[in-house]
């Protein structure tokens, strides 16, 4: 990961079809899936419907 990123990848399920992404400067999730030839990505919603944050540690 370089300092510039702006999003990290913080959490990879399977072989790399299913992972959580966090965007660095507001700390939202984002869930991503591939599958096949297509893939999605949508922000990470807790049971309230609320975006799930959380803090990155800047290095």
């Amino acid at each position: 990961m370089a300092k510039n990123d702006r999003f990290v990848k913080v959490y990879t399920q399977g072989m790399g079809s299913t992972e959580i992404w966090v965007d660095r400067e507001t700390g939202v999730n984002y869930l991503y899936h591939a599958s096949g030839y297509s893939g999605g990505l949508t922000v990470l919603l807790d049971q309230e419907g609320k975006p799930v944050i959380t803090s990155v540690e800047t290095d």
